[in-house]
């Protein structure tokens, strides 16, 4: 606010010495006249302007001090907050530093499992169109049910209950053959399915294909249906019914989804239609009527050794009776000889009496006769 004064009074100043010039040189007539006054006027200003510029550099120290002092105070507040604001940063940084190793460390296991997870996945897609192309060859598409079949019957039944590629009565070769008790008899399972029909089904892409890959469809199942009972269901010499067996769910659920027509058709041909999963159920049951069969065999066996024991247990009560009645009879033949030994022993007494009375009876006539000799 000074500093505003004193800028105003010397521009005050300044305007008067204008005036006053201007006013000398407009009136020449004058100018002597005005000499001293001007004279004066300059003495008075130079004397106001020392005592102005006097004026101003104590306000100017003054203010230069203050300046200088709220400088220092500033320069130290300043200070206090940029080693605050370091030290806020530094913490900052060094927590920031941490937490940013974590994330990077958690990253590298993170793209360490998506590289893992990449190579499965890459390991994935060269196994299924490996499949795909296993699928898109009859021959190759049949060893792979054929794969798939083995691997469930040899994992359930046991090796004397099953055969492949078996040979049957009527020169047909059975993929799978269960060797069942009669009844049911021998049941074949065929692996061999009309996949490319239900490929055509898939793909089709319009309303026109997708009727005639189902005409296609349905017109191969039941075929292969006929090709079965024709081929495996041999009187005499396997049972009523046989197994058509589908290496893929997808296929069996459409199936029963919108072809009931041809499943009713199998069961009217005595075909049953199993997946994987129906059939290791059917496999299950097998084993279980296989234990069933084997439990009442050995009951059999049971059953006959168990007469056969009874037959060796009364023959051996006969003996027994025998036995006891020829200890009885030896009991009685063991008294009678104890009859006879006391029988004889009374005798020898007797005798043994009767040989000292024959002895006493002896010798009293002798001693009479010299008595009367005497």
């Amino acid at each position: 606010m000074t500093l505003s004064l004193v800028e105003i009074g010397l521009i005050a100043v300044i305007a008067l010495l204008l005036i006053t010039i201007a006013a000398v040189f407009l009136i020449p007539g004058r100018r002597r006249g005005f000499d001293e006054t001007l004279l004066r006027s300059q003495a008075e200003l130079a004397g106001r302007l020392m005592q102005l510029s006097e004026h101003h550099s104590l306000e100017q120290n003054k203010i230069v001090e203050a300046i200088a002092e709220q400088k220092l105070s500033l320069l130290k507040i300043i200070d206090d907050k940029l080693l605050q604001v370091t030290q806020k940063v530094g913490e900052g940084l060094r927590l920031s530093g941490s937490r940013t190793d974590e994330t990077l460390s958690a990253l590298r296991e993170r793209l360490a499992k998506i590289d893992a997870a990449q190579q499965k996945i890459s390991a994935l897609s060269e196994q299924v169109v490996s499949l795909q192309e296993v699928l898109s060859n009859k021959q190759a598409r049949g060893a792979f049910g054929e794969i798939q079949l083995n691997d469930l019957v040899t994992s359930i039944l046991p090796p004397s209950v099953y055969a492949f590629q078996a040979v049957l009565g009527n020169q047909k070769r059975a993929d799978c053959l269960l060797k069942l008790p009669d009844p049911p008899g021998a049941i074949v399972v065929d692996s061999k399915f009309p996949l490319e029909s239900y490929q055509a089904l898939r793909l089709a892409a319009n309303e026109r294909e997708k009727q005639e890959a189902e005409r296609f469809f349905r017109a191969s199942v039941i075929r292969h249906i006929r090709d079965i009972a024709d081929k495996y269901i041999i009187p005499g010499e396997t049972a009523e019914s046989a197994l058509m067996f589908l290496p893929a769910e997808s296929v069996y659920a459409e199936l029963h989804a919108r072809f009931v027509d041809v499943v009713e058709f199998s069961y009217r041909a005595r075909v049953w239609i199993v997946s994987p999963t129906t059939l290791m159920a059917t496999l299950n049951t097998v084993r279980a009527v296989l234990k069933d069969a084997r439990m009442q065999e050995q009951a059999g066996i049971i059953q006959r050794e168990v007469g056969l024991l009874t037959e060796d247990v009364n023959r051996l009560d006969e003996r027994v009776d025998n036995l006891i009645r020829h200890f009885e009879q030896a009991a009685k033949d063991i008294g009678d000889i104890k009859v006879s030994s006391a029988k004889i022993g009374k005798r020898i007494g007797r005798i043994e009496d009767l040989e000292l009375d024959a002895g006493s009876q002896t010798s009293l006539p002798q001693r009479s006769s010299a008595g009367g000799n005497a």
